[in-house]
């Protein structure tokens, strides 16, 4: 399916904290790549960046959080709710590069078990292939 995005579209959202920013790979998946602090203060950009790839409607969205410094269960919750907005439309989700901090989260909260987690975003997306 192809996405409303076009191949290579970045559409960066920053907001204090975070910025994150989306990109189209092929017809089929989606990138989503946060930059910073997941967390209640900054939440913002990442809801909008999931929900714009969510509706972009393609085989996966890959999240990418090799440079998210900090995640806390504002940034947990919100990717747990993102998972079940994509089951619910069809969409695969993989997180993908998680940095030290996010891994140690989903290790302790034992999130880790409903997730696919990649060891990179190119992981990911060969594993949409």
């Amino acid at each position: 399916m192809t996405t409303p995005l076009g191949e290579g579209t970045r559409m960066p959202v920053h907001d204090e904290g975070l910025t994150a920013e989306l990109s189209a790979v092929g017809e089929r998946a989606v990138v989503c790549r946060l930059v910073g602090d997941l967390d209640v203060e900054s939440l913002s950009p990442a809801e909008q960046v999931l929900d714009d790839a969510l509706h972009a409607r393609p085989e996966v969205v890959v999240v990418d959080l090799a440079e998210v410094g900090f995640c806390d269960s504002s940034g947990l919750n919100l990717l747990l709710r993102t998972r079940v907005a994509a089951q619910g439309a069809g969409v695969g989700l993989r997180l993908a590069a998680a940095s030290a901090p996010v891994r140690r989260l989903l290790e302790l909260t034992g999130a880790e078990a409903v997730f696919e987690l990649s060891p990179s975003v190119q992981a990911a997306l060969d594993g949409a292939r």
